[in-house]
């Protein structure tokens, strides 16, 4: 009762907005139903390995010609939204505006797109930043994410499953060939965890999947630990169309 009357005396000082345009809204951490309707969900029909989407339904349990051609390191990719409209407005609010309050929302999002692979998971790691990054950043996105969809879904958060140890060049700007090179050899699992990574179910989560360098490292860090399976986990997925 103290809890309801303590959430309702704030709503009235400070009446919840939409996380996406700032209007009234009846929840907090909510969009308003404009917002929602510019939110390009990645739903089925999707390729069951990258979880992006298909333009027309070829049937259950269809593979893209890019997962063919490519497999990825990683043993399937799902995301909430392609990158563009407010999903991007929400990335770079929670990365570059401190706005970690939209973690926990976009948490909630993440774990109903994880295609039940968080609830199968045994544990949630987040996709590092090196030492120094995080000194001048002051918090870790992906961390603040793999922290809420942890808590959320009750699954096991292990940060320290997965180290930055190269300190690299930031990957916006650059194209897929130098992304790969840039973050080669960046992540490794300390001697000390590897015992209770052999043979478990990872989510690995990170805000955006642009060109999947960033991950497919990180996944290969993983992997060489004795991983037995990485699902990543991305709020936003950046892609030009539909297959």
């Amino acid at each position: 009762m103290v809890g309801e009357f303590g959430t309702a005396a704030v709503n009235l000082v400070f009446p919840p907005v939409c996380c996406g345009c700032g209007r009234l809204t009846g929840d907090a951490h909510a969009v308003c139903p404009s917002c929602w309707a510019g939110l390009h969900l990645v739903e089925r029909p999707y390729c069951e390995i990258l979880g992006s989407p298909f333009a027309v339904d070829p049937g259950p349990g269809a593979v893209s010609p890019q997962a063919i051609a490519n497999p990825p390191v990683f043993d399937r990719l799902r995301s909430v939204s392609l990158h563009e409209g407010i999903a991007r407005d929400l990335v770079h609010g929670l990365k570059y505006r401190d706005r970690t309050d939209l973690a926990s929302m976009m948490a909630e999002w993440m774990i109903r797109a994880s295609d039940g692979t968080v609830a199968a998971a045994d544990m949630i790691v987040p996709v590092p930043l090196h030492a120094f990054r995080l000194w001048r950043r002051k918090f870790n996105q992906s961390a603040e994410l793999a922290r809420c969809v942890s808590e959320r879904a009750g699954k096991p958060y292990r940060p320290e499953a997965l180290r930055r140890i190269r300190r690299t060049r930031r990957q916006v700007g650059l194209g897929a060939p130098a992304r790969e090179e840039n973050v080669r050899g960046a992540f490794a699992v300390p001697e000390s965890v590897r015992p209770g990574i052999a043979g478990k179910r990872i989510v690995l989560v990170d805000d955006v999947y642009t060109t999947g360098a960033t991950v497919s490292a990180a996944t290969r860090a993983l992997k060489r630990a004795g991983a037995g399976d990485v699902t990543v986990l991305t709020f936003a997925m950046a892609m030009s169309e539909p297959i």
